[in-house]
């Protein structure tokens, strides 16, 4: 291995430009891991920071010939382990690759896998567009990471996932071999859809060095209603009332455990007792939004309020946003990701009360409460041995729950290391199959982000 290990760095050393092949411990340090603090990363042999598709075709060609794992990394802020280096690799970080070109009569734009999400949107925006999918971590979540893990957001209820805005992108072949799958046209159906192949398949087929987004016009202005439940179950309910006859531009809902985590921190000024908050926004006027107040109210909501100003709706938003954060200053978090058909959001919730009481955890719940995608926070501490114990059987009970409910283990954030052991289980014993037999036919000496879900 040392050989390999010797041999592969001054391959990249002698076809990178210099300073891109980076050794130095104390720097690989800070690319070992994401933001899935509980996973314990390996440790590269090198960091790569690539700055264009020849730089990303030098590292596989060279990792490929020397048969050395390689795992991408962008801005490090996944959830789920996916980006965290294994012991031995090379990790490909495409941070530096920031370009962008914007084609506003077309509405498309063309951008490198390191930029932000929120320096996309910024982008864009000066051309009178917009670039809807928006997670939580917009500021600070790179587009490739996006791309990896096929991110949602807080609009996607209404505006779709990452997937349905990408037209066409560049990915870089396990051997170093350049493909351009689709293009630019808004319709397209030549051939099998590769492209969605690789959106969402975090690293473990190519690396996507560029991607052909599509643009929307800028939303209308948004109406916002905040509603509080005292039974978190309730707010469940309001939920699927909702869904069920409109489509809003956002639906978030917090638990009282996640309000009072953002109160601790940024005061929000929800009354005492609160079991729930569901914020709703619409685009499409105060009609609707009228009609979500009147839903919540129905649910059982003890107080609702509509404005329709954008910082008062802003505020609230930001609180949502805040949450996870928030909820980490109370210990390690398990993040979970799991979605549910929309009828079964209030049997969810009251499960995961369920789990957290069996289990003696903590388990805050957030979520884009309006297309099912909830994120139970299972929250322990981590030098407490029986806390962690309990918090892992927790995480998995949660896990199999929204799997009992017909639902899936991860909506947006990814399979990565947290969850690769659950993935069997959803896909099945046929889909399983069929996944290694494509991992195979891209990657065959399985050297792209190995060890994760495939």
């Amino acid at each position: 291995m040392t050989g390999s290990s010797d041999g592969v760095v001054a391959a990249l050393e002698a076809g990178l430009p210099p300073g891109a092949v980076v050794t130095d411990p104390d720097v690989v340090e800070r690319y070992r891991h994401d933001r899935a603090l509980t996973i314990r990363p390996g440790r590269p042999l090198a960091v790569v920071r690539a700055t264009c598709t020849a730089d990303v075709q030098v590292t596989l060609g060279a990792a490929s010939r020397f048969g050395v794992p390689v795992v991408t990394r962008g801005a490090g802020t996944g959830l789920s382990g996916g980006s965290a280096a294994i012991d031995g690799c090379i990790t490909l970080s495409t941070e530096r690759m920031r370009s962008i070109t914007v084609d506003a009569a077309a509405m498309v734009a063309t951008v490198q896998p390191g930029l932000l999400n929120a320096e996309v949107k910024a982008e864009v925006a000066r051309h009178g567009l917009w670039y809807p999918p928006d997670p939580s971590s917009f500021e600070i979540c790179s587009i490739g990471g996006n791309l990896a893990t096929n991110a949602g957001g807080l609009c996607c209820v209404k505006y779709g996932v990452t997937t349905d805005y990408v037209l066409g992108i560049e990915v870089v072949l396990a051997d170093g071999r350049v493909v351009r799958l689709g293009g630019r046209t808004v319709k397209d159906v030549a051939g099998y859809d590769l492209k969605r192949l690789f959106v969402g398949s975090e690293g473990t087929l190519g690396v996507i060095t560029e991607a052909t987004l599509r643009l929307r016009p800028r939303p209308p202005a948004l109406c916002t209603v905040a509603a509080t439940f005292s039974d978190v179950v309730d707010s469940g309910r309001a939920v699927t009332r909702i869904a069920s006859a409109m489509r809003p531009a956002g639906l978030e809902l917090m638990d009282g455990a996640a309000i009072a985590a953002v109160e601790r921190v940024k005061p929000i000024d929800i009354g005492p007792d609160v079991g729930a908050l569901l914020i709703g926004q619409s685009d499409a006027g105060a009609d609707e939004a009228g009609l979500m107040a009147e839903a919540c109210e129905e649910a059982g909501a003890i107080y609702v309020a509509v404005t329709d100003d954008p910082d008062e709706g802003e505020q609230l938003m930001a609180a949502r946003r805040m949450a996870i954060p928030c909820v980490e200053r109370l210990g390690s978090v398990l993040i979970e990701d799991v979605g549910v058909p929309i009828p079964e959001i209030p049997a969810l919730i009251s499960e995961v009360g369920r789990v957290a009481e069996r289990r003696s955890t903590l388990i805050p719940i957030i979520g884009h409460a309006g297309d099912g995608n909830f994120h139970p926070l299972v929250t322990f501490d981590p030098s407490d041995p029986a806390a962690t114990e309990r918090a892992g059987l927790a995480f998995d009970d949660v896990m199999n729950v929204a799997l009992g409910l017909g639902g899936t283990i991860t909506g947006e954030h990814g399979v990565g290391v947290l969850k690769a052991s659950h993935l069997a289980t959803q896909l099945g014993e046929v889909a399983s199959e069929l996944t290694r037999t494509i991992k195979h036919a891209l990657d065959p000496q399985h050297i792209l982000n190995p060890g994760k879900w495939v």
